[in-house]
This record gives C-alpha cells, sequence and structure tokens, in this order.
C-alpha cells in the first residue's frame, strides 16, 4: 500500500513543518496586539518598524501553499485525509485572503509604517485585526493538518 511511503511521510512533515514556520509572525503579530492597540502614534510607528525584513517569511508562505497542494494531491484517494489537508489549504488561502485585501494595503498606506498618513488609527484597526485573523486562519490550518495526520495513522491501523 502506497499509505506508508516515506515520501508521503516526508511530505507530510514537510507541510507542518512549514506550516508552522508560517505560523509563527502570525502569531507573534496576534500576542503583540492588545499592547499595540494601547500605544500612541509615536510609540505604535516606533514598533512597526521592527517588521522590515519580515517579507522574507514570504518564502514559507509560498514553500507551504505548494507542499500543502502537493499534499492534498497525494492523499486525494484517502477521503479522511485529504478533507483536513484541503481543509489547511482553503484556511491559507483566506489567511492570504485577509493579508492582501486588508494588510497589504495598510502597508502600503503608511509606506511600511514610515509615514503617518490621515486616519491612521483606522489603519492601525485594519492591519492589527486582519493580521489577527490570518494567524487564526493559520492556527486552524495547523489543526487541521495534525487531524490528517491522525487520521492517516488510524487508517494505517487497520
Amino acid at each position: 500500500m502506497r499509505r506508508h511511503s516515506s515520501g508521503y511521510d516526508l511530505l507530510f512533515f514537510a507541510a507542518i513543518l512549514a506550516t508552522v514556520i508560517a505560523l509563527a509572525p502570525s502569531l507573534a503579530h496576534l500576542f503583540e496586539l492588545p499592547n499595540k492597540m494601547q500605544m500612541g502614534r509615536g510609540a505604535y510607528f516606533t514598533v512597526q518598524r521592527v517588521y522590515a525584513g519580515w517579507d522574507l517569511f514570504g518564502i514559507a508562505i509560498v514553500a507551504q501553499f505548494l507542499l500543502l497542494l502537493l499534499l492534498a494531491i497525494r492523499s486525494a484517494g484517502e477521503y479522511f485525509v485529504f478533507r483536513p489537508v484541503a481543509l489547511a489549504l482553503v484556511l491559507l488561502l483566506a489567511a492570504q485572503a485577509f493579508f492582501w485585501g486588508y494588510t497589504f494595503p495598510a502597508n502600503s498606506a503608511t509606506h511600511g509604517w514610515t509615514m503617518i498618513p490621515q486616519g491612521w488609527r483606522a489603519l492601525r484597526i485594519q492591519w492589527e485585526y486582519s493580521h489577527a485573523a490570518g494567524a487564526l486562519c493559520q492556527l486552524m490550518g495547523l489543526c487541521a493538518l495534525i487531524w490528517a495526520l491522525l487520521a492517516r495513522a488510524r487508517a494505517g491501523g487497520r
């Protein structure tokens, strides 16, 4: 049976690892949110500068997408594995929709949080809560992947 191949194991491992790496900055944003929402303008814009270079996490997100896509293709014949893998992929796409629909426009309007525009508070709310929504999507995606791995293990024990 193909189910127990080491290639399949490696693919699962890589997909989970890429998801965890992509989740890390999202969780950082989520856990910082309450404190950052209390900051005044000067402190907030100063703190936002720590994210310079975080766009490199995009590499992990691209890897996550490709690995989840490969895992979905590989698990297509295993209904109870495929469904949570497909859900993880959909949740990644939802996280990206939040980013490109809300986070990125706020980044653009503030030139990467180096310029203070009119309405910066609304942009802060948009940026912080879109990151929070993306983090929750990524976290649920990781849970779905773990569920898929458990389903695969259960099926292998039959």
